[in-house]
């Protein structure tokens, strides 16, 4: 069951999310409650907020030693 909530907003903020809602098809209300969703998944972390967002941006691949780094770079440049 859903339950009202007031917030109390700059009017520029108010202005955009009635705008953002029109053009994404939701309402302000399922947009706030999905970025609250979101929150809370990522709150059980113990890594900031900040750092999570990174998440799965790198690929999961080892890094090569410095002389393996060396070869490839040789490798590379080598004309």
């Amino acid at each position: 069951m859903s339950q009202k909530l007031t917030l109390s907003l700059n009017p520029e903020i108010i202005d955009f999310a009635h705008s953002y809602s029109k053009n994404s098809g939701k309402s302000v209300s399922k947009i706030v409650e999905n970025y609250f969703k979101e929150l809370k998944s990522k709150s059980g972390t113990d890594i900031p907020m900040e750092v999570a967002e990174l998440r799965g941006i790198y690929r999961a691949e080892e890094i090569p030693d410095k002389k393996e780094l060396r070869r490839i770079f040789n490798e590379d440049h080598s004309g």
